[in-house]
């Protein structure tokens, strides 16, 4: 079953490690195969990840003046490392998608916060032209486009952010509302043209500030957005959690409507802990077998790959 995955952090890791080899020129990730890499090549393989999203991620406390630095980076390996793996295709409009070959694995690059271009619509531009298909406006904290749903301010957008968003909406670049708090994703809901969240679920299911309350879900559904599900045990229920702990929030969501509106973002090499059988990219297969059995596999052709396909290409 072919699987469309809408975030993973695996960018952060490949930067991270090519920093550390700095001294020495010696790298110990290799994207073929490595162990420490939920999503590297050899997996989303066996995991029959047809197409895999790659977000640029800056982490919190590094200076302003090297955000920038640390963006180009990750996207020097997402073309250096990621998509120079045979069979790999840099997907640059989503239609691509439908051409791609049995062999083949699709490689979309996202942008998670605002972070990296600061208060510059250049860089902004000069990401999109690389090859950014959406973006996050914020991570948990604050930034100058927006508030994150971990800022106690709980502002919405500034006015810089609107301008981001019509530039978003001028090259068609896809609005991620996941770690955004409810002020700005009331804010951006009716200026961004397309609307989606890349790894979010059901907060009426669990309470958790990253969670989707029923009303926005109800609102990305009227905008004919998605809901894609994340693996984060903490954004699932307490304690152990396994795969059959996903199925209330899918349940939720369509409840609301949104049969035609879920998807999968699992935050691989993102998260520090896993669900049960589903700890890389390599073990989808479990989770849609899982699926298919609780749903039949129209449903599950529809959450791992038809509804993204029918929504955005």
């Amino acid at each position: 079953m072919n699987v469309i995955d809408t975030h993973c952090d695996a960018l952060l890791k490949l930067q991270g490690d090519y920093r550390d080899s700095l001294p020495t020129g010696e790298r110990l990730l290799d994207y073929r195969n490595a162990d420490n890499l939920d999503t590297n090549a050899g997996r989303l393989r066996k995991g029959d990840v047809k197409v895999q999203f790659f977000a640029i991620f800056i982490a919190p406390g590094i200076p302003d003046n090297e955000k920038w630095q640390h963006a180009l980076e990750q996207v020097d390996c997402f073309y250096n490392e990621v998509i120079a793996q045979e069979g790999f295709v840099h997907i640059r409009n989503f239609t691509e998608i439908n051409e791609l070959k049995p062999d083949q694995v699709g490689a979309v690059l996202t942008l998670e916060g605002s972070d990296a271009f600061g208060n510059d619509l250049v860089k902004l531009r000069t990401l999109i032209r690389l090859g950014v298909m959406s973006l996050g406006l914020v991570w948990n904290n604050a930034n100058l486009v927006a508030d994150g749903v971990g800022e106690n301010r709980m502002a919405g957008l500034t006015d810089f952010g609107y301008k981001v968003i019509e530039c978003c909406n001028k090259h068609d670049v896809l609005i991620d509302v996941s770690h955004l708090n409810t002020a700005g994703f009331t804010d951006i809901i009716d200026k961004a043209d397309r609307v989606f969240a890349s790894h979010s679920n059901s907060r009426e299911v669990f309470d958790h500030p990253r969670n989707l309350y029923d009303s926005q879900v109800r609102q990305i559904i009227e905008k004919g957005g998605m809901i894609n599900i994340v693996f984060n045990p903490p954004f699932i229920k307490e304690g152990d959690v396994s795969i059959e702990d996903l199925f209330p929030h899918i349940d939720r969501i369509m409840e609301l409507g949104g049969s035609d509106n879920i998807g999968i973002g699992s935050d691989f090499d993102g998260i520090g802990s896993y669900v049960n059988r589903l700890q890389n990219a390599g073990d989808f297969p479990n989770l849609t077998d899982a699926i298919n059995q609780r749903y039949g596999s129209g449903f599950t052709a529809k959450i791992t790959h038809g509804n993204f396909i029918n929504s955005y290409c």
